[in-house]
């Protein structure tokens, strides 16, 4: 018996492909098109052929911001990953109080990203805020306008306060799927909290933390809209991360061609270590 191949759902796909045409594609065309030519205004293009990559390779702007931004998402998975997992073991799994933590966990990724800068600007301000005056009236000396210290502590504090809730709910939903006899056989031969966790719910949880780890990488090394609110890449360039300085270099100095050239190298290098994290990730779960 021969299968009917029906070809018309393509035209129902048709629609997303042309969304996707026009949100993604072209912009992205445009931009190999600035990072290759050069311009003096009038719309009156040059060819500049890999110019625009060679400079920013070669520029050590690029690879502080780039060092910066490696640093930042580094302590950021340090920090969220091993907590947003204790949170969710904690969490209880039954009750009604399920959903009271559910909700207090999604709250702040309810929250606008600017409006998180905002709250921490205010929060963190030396003279009133809360965190800052807090600190201070302690003997520790913090001013995030001035202290590049105090500004990346902020910074991280502020990160790891909206975007927790995330891991939370993602290995929270992953050890309410592990079946109940998975427990009722520890408990039975008699595990330790520690051996269930080690071969019953880490085991189940990996793929989970693998999207938990790829998300947070992507976001953290993309961060722009908080800092900016919060710090604006300073005090100086100390949180002067590479996504801020992609915007100083085509809005600020309006340099359209090293900016294109950047932005590429940028999408490359994220596209790149996302890539290694989950081959790295995948293979391990292999062996």
């Amino acid at each position: 018996m021969n299968k009917i191949v029906n070809q018309r759902a393509w035209f129902f796909v048709l629609p997303v492909v042309v969304l996707v045409m026009f949100n993604a594609i072209i912009p992205l065309m445009t931009v190999v098109n600035f990072s290759v030519q050069e311009t003096f205004g009038d719309n009156v293009f040059f060819w500049a052929g890999v110019r625009w990559f060679e400079d920013v390779l070669n520029s050590e702007r690029f690879h502080a911001a780039l060092f910066r931004s490696l640093l930042f998402t580094g302590l950021i998975l340090v920090i969220e990953i091993p907590l947003g997992l204790m949170i969710a073991l904690s969490m209880p799994r039954r009750g009604p109080w399920v959903s009271v933590c559910l909700v207090l966990m999604a709250l702040p990724l309810l929250i606008p990203w600017n409006v998180v800068g905002a709250m921490w600007n205010i929060m963190a301000l030396p003279d009133i805020g809360l965190l800052g005056r807090g600190l201070n009236a302690l003997g520790i000396p913090f001013n995030y306008t001035r202290q590049p210290v105090s500004a990346w502590f902020t910074v991280i504090l502020m990160d790891v306060w909206h975007w927790t809730s995330l891991v939370v709910l993602l290995c929270y939903a992953g050890l309410v799927s592990i079946p109940d006899a998975y427990y009722q056989a520890a408990k039975i031969d008699g595990a330790r909290p520690w051996a269930v966790f080690r071969y019953i719910q880490l085991p189940k949880l990996k793929y989970v933390l693998t999207i938990a780890i790829l998300l947070r990488f992507m976001d953290s090394f993309m961060i722009y809209t908080e800092v900016v609110v919060l710090t604006g890449g300073g005090p100086g360039n100390a949180t002067t991360f590479l996504s801020i300085d992609l915007v100083k270099a085509a809005l600020g100095q309006f340099d359209l061609g090293p900016a294109a050239a950047m932005s590429l190298i940028y999408f490359l290098i994220i596209l790149l270590l996302s890539w290694l994290f989950y081959t790295l990730m995948m293979r391990n779960e292999a062996r």
